[in-house]
């Protein structure tokens, strides 16, 4: 079993992931309520634009509404989609798109948005509640 290529606990892997990565968006996003956090990124050269202000709310914002939906697994590919935007974002425009060094951070995020996307919630989930016509909750 252990050297199969099988999936081991997939169900319940994937759901301690996907509420671990929401707990960690909804951290950074949390970051939206924090003004003296908010200004240190005002301070960024990136920023200091006339939109700079707009850009570092949105993000913020779009960070906490996806790790909200991920700890709900509701909307989990919008979620996703929000995470891959924003962290490619920062990956990107903000860093240098060093993904083996320097952005490997948020580069992660992407990564792991891109499994929920491509896997949806999982079984434990709102979405599959609400959506799934053999729900396990019904």
């Amino acid at each position: 079993m252990f050297f199969s290529s099988s999936p081991v606990w997939q169900t319940s892997g994937l759901t301690l992931i996907r509420l671990t990565l929401g707990g960690f968006l909804i951290y950074h996003g949390w970051e939206i309520f924090n003004e003296v956090k908010i200004n240190e990124y005002l301070a960024w050269d990136n920023f200091k634009q006339s939109n700079g202000k707009l850009l570092v709310y949105v993000g913020k914002a779009a960070e906490l509404l996806a790790g909200i939906l991920f700890v709900l697994g509701l909307f989990t590919r919008i979620a996703s989609l929000l995470t891959i935007g924003t962290m490619c974002y920062i990956t990107f425009m903000l860093g240098n798109g060093i993904i083996w060094n320097n952005d490997q951070h948020p580069f992660l995020f992407v990564l792991l948005a891109l499994v929920f996307f491509f896997t949806g919630a999982g079984r434990f989930s709102l979405d599959q509640y609400l959506f799934s016509k053999k729900s396990l909750y019904r």
